[in-house]
C-alpha cells in the first residue's frame, strides 16, 4: 500500500523544526507520531502476557515482578536494532538478510513468525470464549443455556464466540489493506484499545490498595529486583509448604514439579513480551509508513512509551492482582478438616485429583510401594491446582462490594471481563495482520488488495482452539504456546545483533565509537538471554531429538554460510523503500 509521500514529508519536517525548539518540542512531535510502537504493545498485550501474568503471580507471588520489564527491556533493545537498520537502509529485512547475512536465517525467522502466529493465535481465541462463558454470559453458556455443552453439541459455543471473533478482526485488519486512511484508522482504533486496557488492571489494583487488607508494596518492589535462581528452585513463599511434607521422596517431586510449572511461567512470559512475530510486525509496519532515518530517535522514543511502558503497568497488575488473591493460598471453597485433610469445590476436583495421581505415580518407597497421601500432600496439591481468569474476576468481586452481594461480581466480571476481551482481539487482529505481510513478503507482492487480505486469514487457524485443546484451565494453553514461542526467539535476536554489525547493509549509516560499544553490549545481553532461554525450553521439551535438531540447524547455518558471498559495502546499502516497491 503505498504512503502518502507529502504527508511524511511534512511528518519528517515537523520532527526537523521540533528539534530546532528544543527538548520539549521535540517530545511533544514524537507523541503525535507515534504508532507503530503502539501496535507492538496492542500485539504484546494479548492473551499470552495475561495468562503468563496470571501464573506468574500464582506461582511465583511478587517475586517474579522482575520478569516482565527484564524481557520487555531486552526486547526494546532488539526492536530498536532492527528499527534503526530498517530506516537507515529502506531494505526490507527478509531480503535484506537473504542477502548480507544467511538465506538460512531469513528464512528461518520468516517461517517461524508464521508458525508463531498460528500457535500464539490458539489460546487469544480460548481467552475470548472463556470470558464468555463465565463472565459476561454464563447463563448462555453454562447449564441450561442455549450454547451449554451437552450430549450433540459440547462443542457449539466454543464455535459460535471464535466465529464471531474471527469475523470482527477480520474485518479491523482488513481496513490496514485500504490505504493510508486504513492504517490511521487502525492505528486510532489500537490506541484506544491498549489505552482501555491499561485502565482495567489499573483500576483492579487501586481498588485492591484501598482495601483492609490492602497491598504489600514493600513485597511489590523487591519483585521488580531480578532474580534469576527463580529458574531452577521455587520462591521462597512457598517453602513452607514444602517444608510440611515428611517424607523427602514426596518433597522432592514437590520441588521440582514446582520449579518446572514456575521455569516454563517464566519462559512463556519472556516469549511473550516480545515473541518472534513482533520482530516481523516492526519493520514492514515503519515501511509502510514510508518512514527513513529521520524518523529512528522518533521510532525509539515510540516504543519505550507506547509499548514498554503500557506493558509493563498492564501485565504488572495482573501479577500483583494474582499473587495477592491466590499465591500460596488454597482456592476459595475449599474446606480443611480438623485432622488437615482437604476437600475441594467440584470445579477444582478434577485438575486436584489429576496432581495426588501424579504425585502416587511418581513416588514409589524403596520397597516399590506408593507413598501414601499426608495432609500436607492434599494442602500443596489444592495450593497449586491451575485457577483460569474466571477465578480471579471471581475473586476480585469482594474488592468491588465488601458486602459480597451481586454488584461486585457484575463490576469484577465487567473490568475484568472487558480488559481480556480487548487484548485478545487486538492480538489476533495484529497476528492476522503480520501473516497477511509475511504471505505478502513471501510472494514479492505489495501489502494489500487480496493477496494481503487472504494472506491474513493464516493466523484464523486459531479459532479452530476447540479441536486441540480439552483442558480446564484455558490460561494454560498461553503458558504452553509461550514456551514454544521461546524457541524460536533466538533466531531473530541473534540475527539483528549480525545485521546491526554488518557493514555490507549500513554502510556508513553503521554506529561507531560509543555509539558502537553501548549497542553491542545492549545486544549481546538480549541476545545471551534470548538464546539461554530458548536453549532451556528445547532441551526441557525436545530432549535429545530436540538437542538434535538444533545442531543439525546450526550445522546448516554453517554450510550455506560458506558458500554465501554477501554483497560488497556501499555508502548506504538499501532497496527502494517499502511505500514505493512492492513488498
Amino acid at each position: 500500500m503505498p504512503a502518502d509521500s507529502s504527508r511524511v514529508d511534512a511528518d519528517r519536517q515537523l520532527l526537523i523544526d521540533a528539534q530546532g525548539r528544543g527538548v520539549a518540542a521535540t517530545l511533544k512531535a514524537y507523541a503525535r507520531l507515534s504508532g507503530p510502537g503502539w501496535l507492538q504493545s496492542a500485539l504484546t498485550l494479548g492473551g499470552g502476557s495475561l495468562g503468563s501474568s496470571l501464573y506468574l503471580g500464582i506461582l511465583g507471588g511478587f517475586s517474579l515482578l522482575w520478569l516482565q520489564p527484564f524481557a520487555m527491556a531486552i526486547g526494546v533493545v532488539m526492536m530498536s536494532a532492527i528499527a534503526y537498520v530498517t530506516l537507515s537502509t529502506g531494505e526490507r529485512p527478509f531480503r535484506a538478510i537473504n542477502r548480507h547475512i544467511n538465506p538460512v536465517l531469513g528464512w528461518s525467522w520468516l517461517i517461524a513468525t508464521l508458525m508463531a502466529n498460528m500457535v500464539w493465535s490458539l489460546p487469544q481465541y480460548s481467552l475470548c470464549f472463556a470470558v464468555c462463558e463465565q463472565n459476561f454470559f454464563p447463563s448462555v453458556f453454562q447449564g441450561d443455556g442455549v450454547l451449554a455443552p451437552g450430549p450433540s453439541n459440547s462443542l457449539l459455543g466454543r464455535w459460535v464466540v471464535s466465529g464471531a471473533v474471527l469475523v470482527l478482526c477480520t474485518v479491523v485488519t482488513w481496513s490496514y489493506g485500504s490505504g493510508s486512511w486504513g492504517v490511521r484508522l487502525y492505528d486510532a482504533i489500537l490506541k484506544w484499545v491498549v489505552a482501555l486496557i491499561v485502565v482495567c488492571f489499573i483500576g483492579v489494583v487501586v481498588r485492591m490498595a484501598m482495601t483492609p487488607e490492602g497491598v504489600n508494596w514493600g513485597a511489590v518492589f523487591a519483585g521488580l529486583l531480578p532474580n534469576f535462581k527463580h529458574l531452577y528452585e521455587p520462591v521462597a513463599t512457598l517453602r513452607p509448604l514444602l517444608e510440611g511434607i515428611a517424607d523427602p521422596e514426596a518433597r522432592r517431586y514437590w520441588t521440582e514439579l514446582i520449579v518446572g510449572e514456575q521455569r516454563d511461567v517464566m519462559l512463556a512470559a519472556g516469549a511473550a513480551a516480545v515473541g518472534i512475530n513482533m520482530t516481523f510486525l516492526l519493520p514492514y509496519a515503519l515501511l509502510t509508513r514510508g518512514w527513513d532515518k529521520a524518523f529512528r530517535g522518533m521510532t525509539i522514543f515510540d516504543l519505550a512509551t507506547g509499548t514498554f511502558i503500557p506493558f509493563v503497568l498492564a501485565t504488572g497488575c495482573v501479577v500483583i492482582a494474582a499473587a495477592q488473591q491466590f499465591h500460596g493460598r488454597l482456592p476459595e471453597g475449599v474446606v480443611v478438616a480438623a485432622d488437615g485433610s482437604v476437600e475441594v469445590p467440584r470445579h477444582f476436583q478434577k485438575p486436584y485429583d489429576a496432581l495426588l495421581e501424579q504425585r502416587a505415580a511418581a513416588t514409589v518407597s524403596g520397597s516399590n510401594q506408593i507413598i501414601p497421601f499426608t495432609a500436607a500432600d492434599e494442602r500443596i496439591a489444592a495450593t497449586l491446582v491451575r485457577r483460569d481468569t474466571f477465578d480471579l474476576a471471581k475473586s476480585l468481586a469482594r474488592l468491588f462490594d465488601p458486602s459480597g452481594g451481586s454488584g461486585g461480581h457484575f463490576m469484577a466480571n465487567i473490568v475484568f471481563g472487558v480488559g481480556v476481551v480487548a487484548m485478545t482481539i487486538s492480538s489476533i487482529s495484529l497476528m492476522m495482520l503480520i501473516s497477511g505481510f509475511v504471505v505478502c513478503e513471501v510472494l514479492d507482492r505489495p501489502a494489500e488488495g487480496w493477496v494481503f487480505r487472504l494472506g491474513c486469514l493464516i493466523a484464523s487457524v486459531g479459532a479452530f482452539w476447540p479441536l486441540l485443546w480439552e483442558g480446564d484451565a484455558r490460561a494454560w494453553l498461553t503458558v504452553i504456546a509461550g514456551v514454544y514461542g521461546a524457541m524460536l526467539l533466538p533466531i531473530a535476536y541473534v540475527t539483528f545483533f549480525v545485521m546491526m554489525n554488518k557493514k555490507s547493509l549500513l554502510g556508513a549509516e553503521a554506529p561507531t565509537g560509543a555509539s558502537r560499544i553501548v549497542w553491542n553490549v545492549l545486544m549481546a545481553i538480549a541476545a545471551t538471554a534470548a538464546t539461554a532461554a530458548g536453549v532451556s525450553a528445547i532441551v526441557e521439551k525436545g530432549g535429545i531429538v530436540g538437542v538434535a535438531f538444533v545442531v543439525a540447524y546450526i550445522a546448516l547455518v554453517l554450510v550455506v554460510q560458506c558458500f554465501h558471498k554477501p554483497p560488497q559495502a556501499s555508502a548506504v546499502a538499501g532497496a527502494a523503500p517499502f511505500a514505493t516497491a512492492s513488498l
